[in-house]
C-alpha cells in the first residue's frame, strides 16, 4: 500500500530555480552561460561583514540566540530606520528571521487562517501565492497592467470581489521593479485600514533604487507588517538573514511561532549582519553598478527586439513583454538558453494567467556579462 504524501507538496515549482538548474547543467557540459535569470547580487558580502563573521567564529560560541534575534542586531535595525527614513521603531517590534522567506511564513501563519483570502499583484513573486496555497489560504490575484506600473490599487482591491483578509505589497516589485509613490501607497494603507485588511509590505529591495527613495510602510502606518532582508541591498543572499517590523499586537504570537518553527535565525549571520549597516559606501557602489547595467539594458534591449519594458524604478530586474515574438515564455527562455547561452526567467513564474507573454531579465551580475548577453540577443531571432 502506498504511503500518504501531503497535497502541500504539489505546490507549483519556483520556475527560476528550474532555469538555474538547466543553466548549471549546461555549464557542467563545458558550455558557457550568461546568468540573467537569478535574482541575487553578483557581488560578495561587504568586506566588513566577512571580517565580522571571522571574528565571531573565533570569539563566540555561536549557539542559539533569542528567537526574535540578538538584541544588538535588533537595535541596529531600528537605528537603520531612523537614519534612512526618519522613523522611530521600538526594537521590541523587530524580529530577526531566517531570510525574508521565514518572515513571509511567520506573517502568513500569524495573521491568516485556512480559507482566508489574501490579495497580491500579478505579476508578483511566486513564493507569496505558493506559501499561501500550502497553508490553505486563498491567494487573490490582482491583474495589474503596465499602465498601473504593475502595482495594486484600491480600485483593483474593490474589484476583487468578496472579503479580503490581507494584501501583500512589494515596492520595488519583483519582477517589474516598479515602485509605489507616497500618495499611492498612502491610498492603499487607508483602504486596508478602513476595511480591516492586514497589509504586509515586502521591502527587500529597499536601497536599490534609481531615482526616488522607496517609501517604507512604517512612514504611513503602525499597523502593517514590514519584511526586509539582508539578501539584496546588503548582498548577503546565502547568509539567510532577514527581519520583520511588527505591530505590537503581533510581537508575542510571532515570537511563539518563531520559537517552535526556527528556534532562531542563523547566529553567525546575525553577527555578520550587524556589521552590514556600516558598509553603506561599498553597498551603494554595488547599486551604482546595477544602475549602469539597467541603463545598458533599457537602451539596447529595444534594439534587440525587446521594446515593451516595465520602468524598473528599483530592484535589478526588467520585465519585458515578448508577445510580438512568442506566446510561450517558457519555451522562449528554453530556446534562448539552448541557442545563445543566455538564461532568463519566463513570466509564468510571476503571473500564471498572462505570464506567457513576458520574460524577466535580471541585471544583478557583472556589466561584462550584460553587455555580452545584449550582443547575443541582437543577433538572435
Amino acid at each position: 500500500m502506498a504511503l500518504k504524501i501531503s497535497k502541500r507538496g504539489r505546490v507549483p515549482a519556483f520556475i527560476v530555480m528550474d532555469v538555474l538548474r538547466a543553466a548549471n547543467e549546461r555549464a557542467a557540459r563545458g558550455e558557457d552561460v550568461l546568468h540573467l535569470e537569478v535574482g541575487q547580487p553578483g557581488t560578495s558580502a561587504p568586506r566588513a561583514v566577512l571580517e565580522a563573521a571571522r571574528e565571531a567564529l573565533n570569539r563566540e560560541r555561536i549557539g542559539y540566540t533569542d528567537a526574535t534575534g540578538m538584541p544588538s542586531l535588533r537595535a541596529r535595525i531600528a537605528r537603520h530606520y531612523l537614519e534612512t527614513a526618519e522613523v522611530e521603531v521600538d526594537p521590541a517590534r523587530i524580529v530577526v528571521t531566517t531570510g525574508s522567506s521565514g518572515g513571509f511564513l511567520l506573517s502568513f501563519l500569524s495573521c491568516f487562517d485556512p480559507g482566508d483570502r489574501v490579495a497580491l499583484a500579478a505579476p508578483g513573486y511566486p513564493a507569496y501565492r505558493n506559501i499561501l496555497t500550502t497553508l490553505g489560504i486563498e491567494p487573490v490575484a490582482l491583474e495589474t497592467e503596465a499602465a498601473q506600473r504593475f502595482q495594486p490599487s484600491p480600485d483593483l482591491l474593490a474589484a476583487a470581489g468578496g472579503r479580503l483578509d490581507g494584501l501583500i505589497v512589494a515596492s520595488p516589485s519583483n519582477p517589474a521593479g516598479t515602485m509605489l509613490g507616497r500618495s499611492a501607497f498612502s491610498d492603499l494603507v487607508d483602504h486596508c485600514r478602513d476595511r480591516g485588511i492586514r497589509l504586509i509590505s515586502d521591502e527587500i529591495y529597499h536601497g536599490i533604487t534609481y531615482g526616488e527613495r522607496a517609501v517604507t510602510a512604517l512612514e504611513l502606518t503602525g499597523d502593517a507588517i514590514v519584511i526586509n532582508s539582508f539578501s539584496k541591498y546588503f548582498s548577503m543572499t546565502g547568509w539567510r538573514l532577514g527581519w520583520m517590523v511588527l505591530p505590537e499586537d503581533l510581537t508575542r504570537p510571532i515570537e511563539c511561532l518563531a520559537q517552535n518553527l526556527f528556534i532562531s535565525a542563523p547566529t553567525l549571520s546575525q553577527y555578520a549582519g550587524e556589521a552590514a549597516f556600516d558598509c553603506r559606501a561599498e553597498l551603494d557602489g554595488y547599486v551604482a553598478a546595477y544602475g549602469r547595467n539597467r541603463e545598458l539594458l533599457l537602451k539596447e534591449l529595444p534594439e534587440a527586439g525587446f521594446d515593451r519594458l516595465a520602468p524598473a524604478d528599483g530592484a535589478f530586474y526588467i520585465y519585458a513583454d515578448v508577445s510580438a515574438r512568442s506566446n510561450d515564455s517558457e519555451a522562449f527562455c528554453q530556446r534562448m538558453l539552448a541557442e545563445i547561452g543566455v538564461a532568463t526567467t519566463p513570466g509564468i513564474d510571476f503571473d500564471e494567467e498572462r505570464g506567457r507573454r513576458f520574460v524577466r531579465f535580471s541585471f544583478a551580475g557583472p556589466e561584462a556579462d550584460i553587455a555580452q548577453a545584449l550582443t547575443r540577443l541582437r543577433g538572435w531571432r
